[in-house]
């Protein structure tokens, strides 16, 4: 019972409008979605070489799965054109893709995501989600695209695709012997899927070219001419894999799972922080990651593969007025019917078309103009960017999508490192204390000295941070007899950098100068400085909050 009414209050939202208003419009916002979802997930399932039944299946389940679960009332999960390039390729390194094996692989990864995912989102670790920084992520999408392209290309031109690396893949495709037909077939869908996302993102522009390319081709029988159709397509059945592979392979595909899970997590939370069905609706980031990871679960229970939350998809629905999971639900249920009573019609559907959707897809996960800005603002972190996507593309996609959270990481510590002790004075005619800039006019308390250091103190940057304190009372240019820490900047405190401080309050007992802190605001650092014995080691009576209060209290004898 108490299930059953979390759900429905999730399913519409408690507002004055009419239920019956707000239902109407979700259906609309379903069908729309639906819309732009069946082509695209059957271009997604032929991506991560599945057939595009496969591509249904999962979205259904996803879309299950996320229901029952997630918070987000309008985010759309399912097949997903940046994870499928990743998972294909590491599933090819243990099976023949299209194999049984390979099948129930994918599976098995996508239960394995669906629980890293959860466990994430149980232990309310949304953080994780923070491991790639923005111009990283850029560069991860650049190559990915890049491998969507590479992949797409010979099927575009009628070819038969090659499943080794990007750059392998073109360069051993023969293009002389390039389709005509398929070549126009697919450049005619992706220009109408362009043409209609730009004017309106509602409107099914890939849908309306894959109808209008499959007319042309049934009418002028284009497939005697040598244009590759899609062919018989089953409805597709949930189905528990028949041999569930042994430990050893599950081993072997747990780097490939925390992978995954790392890209599925960094896209989900920032859809889930993006879109909301309102203002009174914030953001439940570790919720929705319960939710994505219900979806990837049920979506491998049901034998398809890894899911994933999609920021058009879900801008979709936000833009058609969707206000609740009832879209997901019209959604859902619409891609169900066709699966089941239309499959008959998808036979007739040109490969090259779904190819040109694809093309329309890598095109449009290229953020160019957050490049740009990057460039134009931090070349250093456009060289990562750049060395990122350079990666993905040299490498195996996946040896490259660890290399890109490296660099990352990478970045991220050698952003805390560069920390440093600064000196701190007191802006004249004021009680403010500020570090020395120029056109600020500073002055000197004699017998003080000021410290900050404007980052958490850990193990990273212990060593700067003692040395620092240590030059900082060496080249002081009065006889120190107060030192005051400004702690507004150390947010945490290790175990290391407890130590480092420990070091610094007994360098000033050395030269008998008093140890203050001021501005300790952090409740995270404050338990710190009690756990480490900080705060017994400065006293109580030493700590402030604020500079100035600090420096009255205790430099006024020497003053």
């Amino acid at each position: 019972m108490l299930v059953r009414n979390s759900i429905n209050m999730n399913i519409l939202p408690g507002r004055s409008e009419t239920t019956r208003s707000v239902l109407a419009r979700d259906v609309v916002a379903g069908l729309t979605l639906a819309a732009i979802t069946i082509p695209e997930q059957m271009a997604t399932a032929r991506l991560a070489h599945f057939p595009p039944e496969a591509g249904f299946l999962a979205f259904i389940a996803a879309t299950i799965g996320f229901l029952l679960i997630g918070a987000n009332r309008i985010l759309s999960v399912g097949a997903d054109s940046t994870i499928a390039p990743i998972f294909a390729a590491g599933l090819a390194l243990v099976a023949t893709q299209g194999s049984p094996a390979y099948t129930t692989l994918a599976a098995v990864l996508a239960i394995m995501v669906g629980l890293l995912v959860g466990a994430s989102g149980f232990c309310r670790m949304g953080w994780i989600s923070n491991l790639l920084s923005a111009p990283v992520t850029t560069g991860f999408l650049a190559g990915i695209a890049v491998h969507i392209v590479a992949s797409q290309l010979p099927v575009l031109c009628g070819l038969v695709p090659s499943h080794e690396g990007s750059l392998a893949a073109l360069a051993h495709t023969d293009f002389a012997k390039a389709n005509i037909c398929d070549v126009a077939l697919g450049a005619g869908v992706f220009l109408i899927t362009a043409v209609a996302e730009r004017l309106d993102r509602r409107w099914p522009g890939a849908l309306a070219g894959v109808i209008g390319v499959t007319c042309i081709t049934m009418v002028f029988a284009l497939d005697r001419h040598g244009v590759q159709l899609l062919g018989a397509i089953s409805p597709p059945h949930p189905h528990l894999p028949l041999q569930w592979p042994d430990v050893s392979a599950i081993v072997r595909l747990a780097p490939l799972a925390l992978l995954l899970a790392l890209v599925v997590m960094v896209q989900s939370a920032a859809v889930s922080g993006s879109f909301t069905a309102g203002p009174d609706q914030p953001a439940d980031v570790n919720r929705d990651f319960l939710g994505v990871g219900a979806a990837n679960i049920l979506s491998g229970l049901c034998g398809a593969f890894p899911v994933n939350a999609s920021p058009p998809r879900t801008a979709v629905v936000s833009e058609a007025g969707g206000q609740s999971k009832a879209a997901g639900v019209a959604a859902g249920v619409a891609v169900a019917a066709l699966a089941i009573f239309g499959s008959g019609l998808l036979r007739h559907v040109p490969a090259a078309a779904l190819a040109g959707i694809l093309f329309f897809i890598a095109l449009r996960i290229v953020k160019f103009d957050q490049a740009g800005m990057v460039w134009r603002q931090s070349r250093p972190e456009f060289l990562l960017m750049t060395a990122t996507a350079l990666a993905i593309v040299v490498f195996p996609i996946e040896v490259g999508v660890g290399v890109g959270i490296l660099f990352s990481l990478l970045h991220g510590t050698w952003m805390t490192t560069r920390a440093q002790v600064i000196t701190l004075k007191r802006i004249t005619g004021t009680s403010i204390w500020w570090p020395p800039l120029t056109g600020i006019a500073l002055e000197e308390t004699p017998g003080v000295l000021v410290l900050g250091f404007q980052a958490p103190l850990s193990f990273l940057n212990a060593g700067t941070f003692r040395h620092g304190f240590e030059q900082a009372l060496v080249h002081a240019p009065q006889d120190v007899r107060l030192v005051v820490l400004e702690a507004s900047s150390i947010v945490e405190i290790d175990y290391t950098a407890a130590h480092a401080v420990c070091a610094a309050i007994g360098l000033c007992r050395e030269r008998n100068a008093a140890f203050a802190v001021a501005r300790l605001e952090s409740i995270r650092a404050q338990k710190s400085f009690h756990r480490f014995g900080i705060t017994e080691a400065v006293g109580v009576s030493h700590i402030f909050r604020s500079v100035n209060e600090a420096v009255q209290a205790l430099a006024r004898p020497t003053a």
